[in-house]
């Protein structure tokens, strides 16, 4: 944790390094004007997330290695994959239907097929089965990424797939959720954490979604269960090295410019990835460079690309990934079965014919090794392409959602736990039992005001005096703060906060100041000045995958703010947050602790947490209000009886 100088000036002194506004300078012009150093937010979240993610143990032994892969695996299915009602779908049989079956090529045929992931979520899927099927034989899952116009009827990925199938391969080419025929708002990447929400693992239905496929793979009566590889692009990486490395099944892994270390993600935003590639808590229970030595001794060729002008470029995401696994791969003395490609024609964000070439020679090293005659050189089938209508695969009407999923989750949840339904009278022990819970789901610290700087302060219109302060908070995260009011007046304090930043508030601030009230202006992790710039809502995911929670991180800088305000100023003290989701903040920062803020009063709250269900909210608008498990345990109700009812003003 880096060491921040401890500057506490108090208010009325002056020095030479801060900054002073012109006399008679606005509100609105003080709210405005700049405290963070330039890009500050981005580089505190970039080091609070690295420094959270696990290295690769130190071992010395096959023995100690297989241990520690073991309990990691079990730690990402227990505590990551299959959380709430996923335990229960994990159990469920794969359920199969297949339909019918067109020509292909002179060699193969395309048989169609859908499977249940989930309850009530069935996935289309095209079988490439060689005509001539002898004994046991390869089997591949051909799994697809972020091409929402063509899903499983890319180009490249029919071309793989028939390439597969005429070297006498099954090939199964299935439909990821939210491409192709899957796509649409319900099943967008950002609707997985409405799951989340309700307690139940939104990574869930994408990871069953790939055990099943290989379910299907290995139920064919020809299928050589030592023989079973897996391979995709972008988001096909990802679903690559998560089922390679999880599903010991998986005798051969290709993850094509898919992922990279958590550790490097926090340094490079275009690697973020998705809520699916960023899911809560994996990040503490396995970052990806350790996915990739669980790979070990099987198989693996990790393919990218040098230029990729979209994600994962190989001269950064390559080498830690390497530099983890080979190790690994050398304590079993098979250090030639971790392989690794780099794409350089184009060198684009590819799984072109040069990858593609490289996936069917290590094919042909450890599928094939007894087989002279076998051709790695791509075999040309233009003519054999597919439309996207051709390969359409009939789902049941109604088919589910992520979004239809969480709504019925929804259904059922929370239950309450209010003192015999009635909020308005809970007891002290029922609110220290309840308290413990919320600090647990939002996974907030005891944060404090370690040390302040006063960066600026003048004269606003009308002999108003401001001062703006950066406020560091437990030597991670900065809070901005201006603060306004008159000299001689001594009303209340009033901590003021927006959704949409400090900088809209000048009318409520000119009001209050006018009534007396010193007022502060503060902008906490994710609003006004403290939002990230470029991607912000990755971070925000990533904050979750390492373990902890916007929204707890959010209520703990609140809580500090209002500690030091009260010391600083003394009582009383009062907070106005305007809009949902400071509103939330505000309401969870005086459930979680009852004594550190005394009156609040929100504008534009939510009634209850089931809106953002309701109006279909993704993570991608508004990040810390997916807190796993929230709505499972709490609604606004309840969070309104834990920071004590006579103190919560909604909406007035």
């Amino acid at each position: 944790m880096r060491l921040r100088s401890i500057c506490l000036i108090p208010l009325v002194i002056l020095t030479a390094s801060i900054a002073r506004a012109g006399d008679n300078a606005s509100i609105a012009d003080w709210l405005v004007k700049p405290i963070l150093a330039p890009n500050q937010p981005l580089h505190e979240v970039q080091e609070y997330c690295e420094s959270r993610v696990p290295p690769m143990p130190q071992v010395s032994s096959v023995e100690e290695w297989e241990r520690f892969a073991e309990k990691s695996r079990q730690r990402v299915f227990d505590n990551v994959v299959f959380r709430g009602e996923a335990a229960k779908w994990r159990e469920l049989k794969t359920q199969v239907e297949y339909l019918d079956t067109i020509e292909g090529g002179a060699e193969y045929h395309i048989r169609k097929l859908r499977y249940e992931a989930v309850p009530g979520m069935w996935i289309p899927a095209l079988l490439y089965e060689p005509k001539k099927l002898e004994g046991k034989v390869p089997v591949v899952l051909n799994v697809n990424g972020h091409d929402r116009k063509n899903g499983k009827a890319a180009d490249y990925k029919q071309t793989r797939c028939i390439n597969l199938a005429k070297r006498g391969m099954l090939a199964l080419n299935v439909e990821w959720i939210g491409m192709g025929q899957l796509q649409g708002n319900g099943n967008s990447h950002y609707r997985l954490n409405q799951l989340d929400l309700c307690g139940t693992s939104g990574l869930a239905p994408f990871y069953l979604s790939m055990s099943r496929g290989l379910d299907v793979l290995l139920a064919h009566e020809h299928a050589d269960p030592d023989r079973v590889a897996v391979a995709g692009l972008s988001g096909g990486g990802w679903q690559t090295i998560v089922i390679s490395a999880l599903d010991e099944r998986v005798t051969l892994s290709d993850p094509v410019a898919g992922y990279s270390s958590f550790r490097t993600r926090a340094r490079f935003a275009s690697d973020l990835g998705d809520s699916e590639q960023t899911p809560v808590d994996l990040g503490i229970a396995a970052d990806y460079a350790q996915l990739t030595a669980m790979r070990a001794p099987r198989p693996t060729l990790l393919t990218f690309n040098l230029n990729d002008n979209c994600c994962f470029a190989s001269p950064h995401a390559l080498p830690p990934l390497m530099d983890a696994a080979m190790p690994i791969y050398k304590l079993y003395d098979k250090a030639d079965h971790l392989r690794w490609h780099v794409n350089e024609d184009p060198g684009t964000h590819n799984f072109g014919r040069d990858n593609r070439q490289a996936l069917y020679r290590m094919i042909g090293d450890f599928f094939y090794a007894d087989d002279a005659k076998f051709n790695a050189t791509e075999l040309p089938c233009e003519e054999e392409l597919k439309s996207f209508d051709e390969l359409l695969v009939e789902v049941p009407q109604g088919n589910a959602t992520l979004h239809s999923l969480a709504r019925q989750l929804s259904k059922s949840i929370p239950v309450d736990r209010t003192i015999q339904g009635r909020p308005e009278s809970p007891t002290p022990s029922w609110q220290q039992k309840r308290r413990r819970v919320l600090r647990q789901v939002v996974r907030t610290r005891n944060e404090t005001v370690r040390s302040t700087e006063l960066v600026g302060e003048g004269v606003a219109a009308d002999g108003i005096q401001v001062a703006q302060w950066r406020l560091n908070i437990s030597d991670a995260w900065t809070v901005p703060a201006t603060v306004f009011e008159n000299p001689g007046d001594d009303r209340n304090t009033v901590i003021l906060l927006s959704d949409e930043g400090r900088q809209t508030l000048a009318e409520q601030v000119g009001k209050l100041v006018a009534d007396g009230n010193r007022v502060i202006t503060i902008d906490p992790f994710y609003f006004g000045e403290s939002n990230i710039g470029r991607r912000d809502f990755l971070y925000g995911l990533l904050i979750s995958a390492v373990g902890d929670r916007p929204l707890g991180i959010q209520a703990g800088q609140l809580n500090a703010v209002a500690a030091w305000a009260t010391q600083q100023y003394g009582d009383p003290l009062q907070i106005e947050a305007y809009g949902p989701r400071t509103s939330l903040m505000t309401l969870v920062a005086a459930a979680i602790d009852g004594s550190v803020i005394p009156v609040a009063s929100l504008h534009d709250s939510m009634d209850t947490l089931k809106d953002i269900l309701t109006n279909d909210i993704g993570a991608n608008q508004q990040p810390e209000m997916f807190c796993f498990g929230l709505l499972k345990e709490f609604d606004i109700r309840e969070l309104t009886a834990l920071a004590g009812p006579e103190r919560i003003r909604v909406n007035e």
